[in-house]
């Protein structure tokens, strides 16, 4: 059956929207980011992102309709962002999606924010197959999967502080850096000099699959206080910064392959647009004889498309519900994620 569904996300500070059909793919998808609203504070703000996300979300899913040329009544069942994020930019897409639900009388289902990235490389060609390992590295979370097939995800490590993107975040701020933060530093590194600076890689000889970026922070910070703050050395830093964050990423990524003895990985989350991450990857795993998959540039960061197909794809296991709730979970472990009615 082509059923087609409706994909929202609102978890941060982008409302994505996107319609997506069983057996055809991605209809249309739209996008707002509030990253100029935002920049002036340096940060996310979560009260002006829920705000923002009830002004555009209406508009944007007429708009994908508009492009697909699809009702609303073809529309056969709701995805939604129920977790992670801010909770009352999730309450915005959770109150949309089961309002509108319970109007066509047709199901939502709540969309695990991270599943979503998880699976967002398969909607790119080449897709990978099951099973496969997984590195999601996004502003607020890194971690190592394994994939086996959709709702099978077994956490092989994650971060045990700051995340990569936080790194990246918090880096760029010490030097100066507006927001966001990370590819502001990857722009910067850009101009830098290899071997200017050495910093730390933690944890890269741990053992395990587990990460912390914290101490690079400090390091960074160490630097910055001691250098003359000119542009030169400001990118030296930048470059020695996301160098190590690099290091450790694709460190623990090829020790993930070895350990589980499979030859495919696939990067997810916004860290994952980054230029030199991918080429570090590509670079290292295919000269292992491995496979490495990237969600196309613009699925990097949150957006509808990954909510709608990941949607599409929970409900060939299982039945959305007509139990309209607006039960988000501002911190939802993957882990917990549970596809029964």
């Amino acid at each position: 059956m082509s059923l087609i569904t409706l994909g929202i996300e609102s978890s941060c500070d982008e409302t994505g929207i996107a319609l997506y059909k069983m057996g055809t793919g991605l209809l249309a998808h739209a996008l707002h980011t509030q990253i100029a609203m935002h920049s002036e504070y340096g940060g996310v703000v979560p009260e002006l992102a829920s705000r923002d996300h009830v002004r555009r979300v209406i508009p944007l899913v007429r708009q994908v309709l508009q492009e697909a040329g699809v009702s609303l009544k073809q529309i056969d069942a709701i995805a939604y962002t129920q977790g992670p994020g801010l909770g009352g930019a999730l309450l915005v897409g959770a109150s949309v999606a089961n309002a509108l639900a319970y109007a066509l009388d047709i199901p939502t289902i709540g969309i695990h924010h991270l599943e979503g990235h998880l699976l967002s490389p398969l909607l790119s060609d080449p897709a990978p197959g099951f099973p496969f390992v997984a590195l999601l590295v996004s502003g607020g979370h890194t971690q190592l999967m394994r994939v086996d097939g959709i709702g099978e995800y077994q956490l092989l490590g994650e971060t045990l502080d700051d995340a990569a993107g936080e790194a990246f975040d918090k880096s760029a701020k010490l030097l100066g850096l507006g927001y966001p933060g990370g590819p502001a530093l990857a722009a910067l590194a850009a101009q830098g000099r290899p071997d200017i600076y050495k910093l730390p890689r933690p944890m890269l000889r741990s053992g395990d699959f587990d990460f912390s970026f914290s101490g690079l922070k400090t390091a960074v910070l160490t630097l910055v206080k001691q250098s003359n703050h000119e542009l030169q050395t400001r990118a030296d830093i930048a470059y020695a910064a996301q160098e190590a964050i690099i290091d450790v990423l694709a460190h623990k990524a090829r020790a993930a392959l070895a350990h589980t003895g499979l030859d495919q990985l696939v990067v997810a989350g916004g860290v994952g647009a980054n230029k030199m991450l991918r080429e570090r990857l590509s670079h290292d795993i295919e000269k292992r004889g491995s496979r490495v998959f990237y969600p196309d540039l613009e699925f990097c960061t949150d957006n509808g498309a990954m909510i709608a197909f990941a949607g599409a794809l929970r409900l060939t296991k299982q039945r959305g519900s007509k139990h309209y709730r607006f039960n988000v979970k501002a911190r939802w472990n993957l882990q917990e994620l549970d596809y029964a009615d």
